[in-house]
């Protein structure tokens, strides 16, 4: 591993296998003044969830070792896979802190809606993980799980406000409501804080009073907490926080649908091979 050169600016490495982690990005950017940001999405490799655990772990420990090489000083595992399939050996493999995005929404959930029902919104290869219900499980929360494929491929072609999806919306939650009575509703994927209104609203009009419980801001207050306990005394804490980006595969692509998920332009994305 290459030798870092002394930086007083905190480095915090972001990963998530596409684009949803980005919407971390967005959260994290106001909440640390002075830091910056390397963000990898290892867009040639997705979707994860179609991968065996040893392939994930793999992945994800090869992305994390990137970020560290590049100069961060802590991770932020934005992708709900990867931390649902892959944290331990992450964690074990880098000499960093490391950060997954489940334990802080279920954290923030349990602070607030102690002892209640809750329903994890997700996507299939995190509700067959089991994460989610184990995390509530050792808080004091009882969820229920409801897988919802179609939700990442609808974000990503942008219909976040569409008939299309609100009506996909309502047929994934009702289906949610006739089996639980929910206090919160927990984003379990990080694309789904694009659409958290729309969430909102549906829940609204079926007759629930669940609060959602936006994953991105969960992990971002997380992260923000320990960067607090790291930065540097000489960090430019009045100065904006700046970040990079790396996808290992259709850069282009990465900026158009990156900019949606980030909320503003990502002027340049850097191409690298992490290999097969």
């Amino acid at each position: 591993m290459p030798t870092q050169p002394q930086n007083p600016t905190l480095t915090i490495g972001v990963f998530d296998s596409g684009f949803g982690g980005l919407t971390v990005l967005r959260a994290l950017l106001p909440l640390i003044p002075g830091a910056h940001y390397i963000y990898l999405g290892d867009t040639a490799r997705l979707p994860y969830g179609a991968k065996s655990q040893a392939t994930i772990a793999r992945y994800a420990v090869e992305s994390a070792r990137f970020l560290v090489d590049q100069g961060a000083q802590m991770l932020v595992i934005a992708c709900n896979t990867a931390t649902a399939l892959a944290l331990p050996e992450i964690t074990a493999a880098v000499p960093v802190p490391v950060l997954g995005v489940i334990e802080p929404v279920v954290q923030e959930a349990d602070a607030s809606h102690q002892g209640t029902e809750v329903l994890v919104l997700a996507t299939q290869a995190t509700v067959h993980s089991n994460a989610y219900l184990e995390a509530c499980r050792r808080h004091t929360l009882h969820a229920t799980q409801k897988a919802c494929p179609l939700l990442v491929p609808l974000v990503e072609e942008g219909w976040t406000d569409h008939p299309v999806t609100r009506e996909v919306l309502r047929i994934y939650l009702d289906e949610a409501l006739a089996v639980c009575k929910p206090t919160a509703v927990l984003l379990g994927c990080t694309h789904y804080p694009l659409i958290a209104a729309a969430i909102s609203q549906t829940l609204q009009s079926l007759g629930s009073k669940a609060v959602i419980i936006d994953s991105a801001q969960a992990t971002a207050h997380a992260a923000a907490a320990v960067a607090k306990t790291m930065q540097h005394p000489s960090s430019p804490k009045h100065h904006a926080a700046t970040f990079k980006c790396y996808a290992t595969d259709s850069i282009e692509k990465f900026a158009r649908l990156g900019t949606q998920f980030l909320g503003q332009p990502i002027p340049e994305v850097h191409l690298i091979d992490l290999g097969g």
